[in-house]
């Protein structure tokens, strides 16, 4: 765990720079072209920029193709059109293009930045870290090196170095990538305010379309994860006006509406949404919304084209136990869900992690187990319902029914609108628990 020092000083900084997981500097800022088109009205801002900045690098190295930095910049474009699209394609198009870096100039830090960026994306946390560790040391004093190695050890469950490897980045670059980092980790430990203004630090400082929307939606995680749905959706709403196609904020959109029971209207969004950018956490989202709907089949389609993309995942080199393991706890195959949970935890042990496995392990009715990696997941402080709402369903399993009450009590106190899934299910199991015997 983080030392109180070293938090305090993270805090501090946020606070003297600002006055009061996660974007970098990505390859389509370093090649955007001095006077850029206005980008079509069809498509998000972030997209088409990484269309251009990935067409000006192919134009160059056409005609340049001895160009170590370009070949870097065209990789890390390729990784972030990935995430952008969710096409899993562009992960080999970034392995080459980086690779070839490499060859033409060893061990140069942008392409080691992008290695990393790229391993980071595929859940290869082990190798991003060594990635990031090679780049931190071929350029010493570039905070984007160090946000390979803040996202790495966030993932590994390493908060000591996360942390460092964060503050590292406010030292040398107080700006969007560090304090939305700063963010992240400040959340993680519980510092829900303090994560709310790094944020509003790194609004102040986003310039362009896609780094507002994007501080305005995690803005708007923040509030929803608070329970606060009115602020959450004037977030979403102010992200929307910078950039009217941003998915994330679409999803945000429908995530209150279905809140609000307007579910039909939550429906419709999240099938928009899923046909534009088919990621597991949208399609998983998507089902268990047209589960709570009575919708079994429709959502039983919506799982299956969930099994297909992670296929093609798993193929271009992103393997995702983690949410294979959401997923089959969602469908009751409890098993299925142990497994998977178990073979992430072996991978990266973090407190998302520790959650999942401690609600496989309850599922499996090993309940004394389960409660120990509850414990794990709760360690670091970070307030989420979902956690509260696990542990409190095994402390009910073991027969502990005031500590189930106090856990089952704060979920929904937390965010009563957590899960379409599992927010009734604390609801009923807490009436239950109070309920006279």
């Amino acid at each position: 765990m983080t030392s109180p020092s070293g938090r305090r000083r993270l805090l501090a900084i946020v606070a003297v720079v600002g006055g009061v997981a996660l974007l970098g500097t990505t390859a389509a800022t370093l090649l955007r072209p001095h006077a850029a088109e206005p980008p079509p009205a069809s498509a998000p801002v972030a997209e088409t920029a990484l269309a251009r900045a990935i067409s000006t690098a192919q134009t160059r190295l056409r005609t340049t193709p001895e160009d170590p930095t370009t070949w870097a910049q065209l990789g890390s474009a390729y990784v972030e059109q990935a995430r952008v699209t969710a096409d899993p394609s562009y992960y080999a198009k970034a392995q080459g293009a980086l690779e070839k870096s490499l060859a033409q100039r060893p061990e140069n830090g942008p392409a080691l930045i992008g290695m990393g960026a790229l391993a980071n994306a595929r859940h290869d946390f082990t190798a991003a870290r060594d990635w990031g560790t090679r780049a931190a040391t071929a350029l010493p004093d570039t905070s984007e090196a160090y946000g390979v190695l803040a996202d790495a050890h966030t993932q590994l469950g390493d908060a000591d170095a996360a942390t460092a490897a964060v503050q590292r980045m406010l030292d040398l670059e107080p700006g969007v990538p560090s304090f939305t980092r700063a963010s992240y980790d400040l959340e993680l430990h519980g510092r829900t305010d303090e994560a709310r203004a790094a944020l509003d630090r790194a609004l102040l400082d986003a310039t362009g379309p896609a780094d507002i929307a994007f501080c305005q939606y995690y803005l708007g995680e923040l509030a929803f994860n608070s329970g606060d749905l009115d602020l959450a959706d004037e977030h979403y709403d102010q992200g929307l006006l910078a950039d009217p196609k941003d998915v994330s904020l679409a999803q945000g959109k429908a995530k209150t509406a279905a809140a609000r029971g307007r579910a039909d209207e939550a429906l419709a969004a999240y099938q928009a949404i899923t046909t534009r950018v088919p990621l597991p956490q949208y399609l998983q989202e998507y089902a268990a919304l047209l589960t709570s709907a009575g919708r079994a089949d429709d959502a039983a389609r919506q799982y299956d084209v969930l099994a297909q993309q992670e296929k093609v995942l798993t193929a271009a080199g992103s393997v995702d136990d983690l949410t294979a393991s959401t997923v089959a706890a969602d469908r009751g195959d409890a098993a299925t869900a142990l497994r998977h949970a178990e073979a992430e935890w072996a991978k990266r042990p973090n407190v998302l992690v520790a959650d999942a496995l401690a609600w496989a392990l309850h599922l499996t009715g090993r309940d004394a187990e389960a409660l120990t990696y509850a414990e794990k997941a709760a360690a670091l402080g970070k307030v989420d319902a979902g956690f509260a709402f696990h542990r409190g369903m095994i402390l009910a399993a073991l027969g502990r029914t005031d500590d189930a009450v106090t856990a089952l009590d704060s979920a929904l106190r937390t965010n009563p609108h957590f899960s379409p899934l599992h927010a009734p299910e604390a609801q009923r199991a807490l009436a239950d628990l109070r309920s006279p015997r």
